[in-house]
Order: C-alpha cells, then structure tokens, then sequence
C-alpha cells in the first residue's frame, strides 16, 4: 500500500521519507517526555504533522506508520540489508504456500509471539499471537462502521468479505456486529494456521497489503476494552510500546518486555561489512530503550536542534542548505568537524497539486486542469523548496518502481509553457461560459513552507489570469476534507511501500474514490478495464506495458499537476548506528544503535567548532 504525505513531510529513513528519524524530547515539565535514565539509549527525532490515530484500521500517512510499525508488526517485512528488496517472514513462520490456482495462500504463525502486557488483558498479562488476531484485524477493516481508509485495498479480494461488510451495515452499533459470524476467504484451521481464499488472483497480498500495518494483528480484548479510544492505547507485538501520548507535544515509546528478541540481520549487500552495518550481526534486538518523537511544525528550530545534539537525524532544510553543503555538492567543513554525516538517495515518491474531478467547475474543463499545469515552473518549485533536490514528476510512477518509465519526459506533460496555458484558458472559458470564477487551494500545513508555497502557486495561476485563495490547516483537518471530497484543488503525495507500481495506479480506479485512495475522484471506464486486468496479473514485461499505457491515459485526462520525486540529503550524528537507508519500510527502529560514548562527547565537540 502506499502511504499519504503531505509536501513538507520530514524525510525517514524508514519509507517515504526515506529515513525514520526517531525524536528527543524537552524534560522538566508535564508537557515533555519523562527525564532519561542514565545510560539510556534514547533514539531522538521531530514530527512536522500531528497524528489523530494509532488504530491499525486507521494507519495510512506517513506520521502514524512511522510510529505506529514501532508497536505494532505484520506477517511479512522487506529484509534490512538486502538490495535488490527482499521480502521475508516477520511474524509469519515462513513464506506462504500457494495454491495451483493462486487463490488460497496457507500461512503458518509463529509460536511464543506475545501480546504486550495491557490492562486489556487478564491480570495485565500480554497473551500469545494466535491466527484469529489476523482474521479479527481484517475483519475490524471491512466494519463500515468503523469507516477504514484502508478498506480499499481490501474490496472485493478475499471471498466472503464484502458480504461481511454489508452484514455490519444492519447492525445498530458496534457491540452488535458478530465478529465470530464466518467469512469463507478467513479461516483458521488451528490456532497457527491462517488461510485467505481471494475471489481473483490478487500478486499483491503479500509483497504489499501483508506487509502492511493495516494488517497487523489486533486483540479483540484491546478493541472491546477500549472501544473508540483504542486509537490512543495500541496494543501490538512489536518490540515497543507506547508510554506516553501528548497530543500535539510528544510520543514516547520504550522496549517491550515481551518481545520475543528477533535477531539482527548476518547477510546484506556486499559493501555492508565495510560500511559497518554487520556489527550486529546475529545479536538481538531492539538494542534501544525508548523512541521519543517531538512534534515541531517549523524546520528551523528542529534544525537548530539537531545542531545541539538533541536530534539524531535531520533533512537538511531549505534555508539551511548553505550551512550544510557546498556549491561542490560535499559537507561542510562545520559539518565535518562535528563528525556529521550525509545519506543521500531518491525516494519513491510523487507529489501533485491534485484535482477533485467532481467539482463542477474543474471536472468538466479539461483545458483549465491543462492550463493550470502548464504554468507552474516545477524546476524552479524544486530549486526554491528543496534547493533542487529532488526530480521533476512527468508521471506519477515514483522512481525505483519497476514500471518506471525513465524516459517519461519526452510526452511533455510537466512543461513549463504559461503562453500555451493562456491559450487553454480561452478554451476553458468557453466551456465554462464566462470567466473561470475565484478557485481555492488546500494545503495540508500552517507553517512557513507551506504559506510561502501557497503563495508561488498563487502567483503562478494570477500571472495568467487565474484567481485562487489558498487555505491552509493541519494535517487530520486537511485528511478530513480530502476524504469527504471537500476540496477544490489540494496539495499531496505518496510514497510507496513496495516496488510494485500497482497502488499507484489504483489511485486512479473509479471504485476507489475518496476516502479511497483515488482522492482526485477520476473516473475513466477504459482505465478502470486495464486496471481490473492488470490487478490479477503476475509480474511481467506485459504487466509493465500496461502500466505505461495506463500512466498516460491519467497523463492526458490531467487529474493531477503531478510536480516532483524527492531525492533525500538526511544528515546524521556519528553516534547513530545502523542507518542504511530504507525505502520500503517503516518499523526499522528495532535495528537502531547509539554510540553513548560518542553521544555524551559531543557537548565538548560543540564547543570547539566555529
């Protein structure tokens, strides 16, 4: 599954944003994390956008998983240390056995899997993982009364579970439904046993909905015992768990001691011994005690931060980027003196300036999408927000997915031509039968970056003759709106979660609109046929054809101003161990390490670099 972002979203090592940065807290106030023990090892590090839930039916930006994959873990991962990606059991006792036919997977749980200790359970004692919790989490997703995004990716693919859904239409209330009430395609012939019966060929249960936090497993005990607050009291299997919530302040993980300890990774790429990333080797983990992530909107005091010591990890910031790198493209000498390093790589990321396709002044008027696209300068977007890093979308199939097409540039869809846009315009007035009236813009985001990119884009739109107000609000507002096809002309992206193109394309399939993940509600009855056929097909020089084909039917009808791949520049203390970047997962802070010897020197380091 994909994964939304918003534009300012700060770069993870983990997915997206390529790099999970784990965040510090303040101490000595109610409002800030709890006082570190001595010797413990804290992994620190900002969110820029609020989190409104850590209930696996409701994980699916990047701020929620990078947390909520901490707690919570899935029947698959893709290995740490593998290149090309590679997909291997987590909670899952081995790869799953396929049928002839590929519509049965059998998939065998481990044993001695713990629940973390809760209230929700008998004497506060964490219970072992059986493979109804698998069965329960999917079915809490087609609940419609619990109004999962995520449902999307399950409609219409597991035998019998659409049925389930309208079943839990005629309840009256939640405490109503029958989860025990049988769905064919969810069974559990034992209490390690999961067998999923799909009504089609689905490739991509396990490469991507499987390893998927969506998916995890749930404890029917945590969802009744908290009922609607389940969304601030997650309950997992993962090697943390949650500690403490401040809404709009902090969160902070520590160990679970229930963890069974999965080991450290023994194989990698070949570099991986000399870079350092195999002096773990076979040990287990988690090897740190707590995750504490703060939450601050602005870049400029998290960088600030960061320079302290008090952040693992940073992007570096727009207006920051001469402190930190060259006009030769290397680390300051600053930056070397404090033992700093630089991690760079290009994310499979797309981000738009979206349209909503039923908005009865937008939809009807292709020339006005056309023109709208036409006139803004993405080279000139990427160079004054990111400082150039990052590469123009001329499709939207991110870098690093099979299906990309590097050679996308020669249709012309992201050029920059404001003489061609008012040209359009004359036809787009026509369509509309007078003057285009005042569009409005929705930015997900109150800070600097996004005030200030609201106003380019104003000006891009008014050099032509094309008014627009720019609204912008914090991120669960903005989910809200978007979700309710609420929006006129909003601001987005993705990243993906498995190099598979297939999730992208699905965010045009006119059965899944809002709150699907076809946010821009496109609706293309040829488009929809060659996505039903290619959902069912197994990887291949055909299946990439038709991704390309598909790409540029959404291309030409113009749903979206598609505008930029970002390439991540993240900066690291030296102390910071383990930190290959990872672009297709999010629950990497069981592999981190800190250097405390190196941690605690830095203070007396700070003090002699000018």
């Amino acid at each position: 599954m994909t994964k939304n972002i918003s534009s300012n979203c700060p770069y993870n090592t983990a997915v997206l944003f390529g790099v999970l940065l784990l965040t510090l807290g303040l101490t000595g106030c109610s409002d800030s994390p709890s006082d570190e023990e001595p010797n413990e090892m804290v992994l620190q590090s900002t969110l820029n956008t609020k989190i409104k839930s850590l209930d696996p039916i409701s994980i699916r930006d990047v701020a929620s998983s990078q947390v909520a994959y901490q707690i919570f873990e899935t029947l698959y991962q893709y290995h740490f240390l593998k290149r090309p990606y590679e997909i291997e059991p987590l909670l899952a006792e081995g790869m799953p056995q396929i049928s002839d036919d590929n519509m049965t997977y059998t998939i065998k749980i481990k044993k001695g899997v713990l629940f973390q200790d809760d209230a929700c359970f008998p004497e506060g004692k964490g219970r072992e993982l059986k493979s109804w919790d698998f069965v329960y989490a999917i079915k809490r997703i087609a609940n419609i009364k619990n109004l999962s995004e995520n449902w999307a990716y399950l409609d219409n693919k597991i035998s019998g579970l659409d049925e389930f859904r309208e079943y839990t239409k005629s309840c009256k209330s939640e405490e109503k439904i029958d989860y025990s009430r049988e769905v064919e395609g969810l069974q559990t012939p034992d209490d390690y046993t999961l067998v999923i019966k799909l009504t089609k060929p689905w490739p991509q249960l396990v490469i991507s909905t499987l390893t998927n936090a969506a998916t995890s497993p749930v404890a029917e005990e945590a969802a009744v015992f908290y009922g609607k607050n389940i969304i601030s009291h997650p309950v997992g299997t993962g090697p943390f768990k949650l500690k403490k919530w401040q809404k709009g302040s902090y969160i902070e993980l520590v160990r679970n001691p229930n963890f069974r300890g999965e080991l450290y990774p023994s194989e990698g790429e070949s570099s991986d011994a000399e870079a350092g990333y195999l002096d773990d080797a076979g040990k287990p983990m988690p090897f740190i005690d707590k995750i504490v992530w703060t939450f601050i909107e602005e870049s400029q005091p998290a960088w600030f931060l960061f320079l302290q010591g008090k952040l693992d990890a940073k992007a570096i910031p727009k207006d920051n980027w001469d402190e930190a790198m060259t006009g030769a493209g290397e680390l300051t000498p600053k930056m070397k003196q404090l033992n700093i390093h630089l991690e760079t790589f290009i994310e499979p990321s797309t981000f738009w300036l979206g349209f909503n396709m039923e908005d009865p002044v937008l939809g009807k008027n292709k020339p006005l999408r056309r023109a709208i696209s036409y006139v803004i300068n993405r080279e000139k977007f990427i160079e004054l927000f990111f400082g150039g890093r990052g590469l123009v979308a001329h499709g939207f199939v991110a870098p690093l997915l099979d299906s990309y097409d590097p050679d996308i540039k020669r249709y012309g869809y992201a050029e920059y031509n404001p003489e061609k846009a008012r040209e359009l315009l004359k036809e787009a007035r026509e369509i509309n039968g007078g003057d285009i009236p005042e569009l409005k813009i929705t930015l997900p985001g109150t800070e600097t970056f996004y005030r200030q990119m609201g106003q380019l884009l104003r000006r891009y739109l008014n050099d032509v003759g094309i008014n627009v107000e720019v609204e912008c609000m914090d991120w669960p507002t903005y989910q809200e709106k978007v979700n309710t096809k609420s929006v006129q002309i909003f601001s987005a992206g993705v990243t993906a979660g498995t190099p598979d193109a297939e999730d992208f394309l699905a965010m045009f399939y006119s059965k899944k609109k809002s709150p699907g993940p076809n946010q821009f509600n496109y609706s293309n009855p040829e488009y929809d046929k060659l996505y039903e056929k290619i959902e069912v097909m197994p990887a291949s020089e055909e299946r990439i054809r038709l991704y390309r084909k598909m790409e540029l039917m959404v291309l030409d009808d113009c749903p979206a101003a598609f505008m930029n791949h970002r390439l991540a520049y993240v900066l690291r203390h030296d102390w910071y161990k383990n930190y290959k970047p990872h672009v297709f997962g999010y629950g990497l802070g069981k592999y981190r390490r800190i250097d405390m010897r190196k941690r605690a020197a830095y203070k007396e380091l700070l003090k002699t670099v000018k």
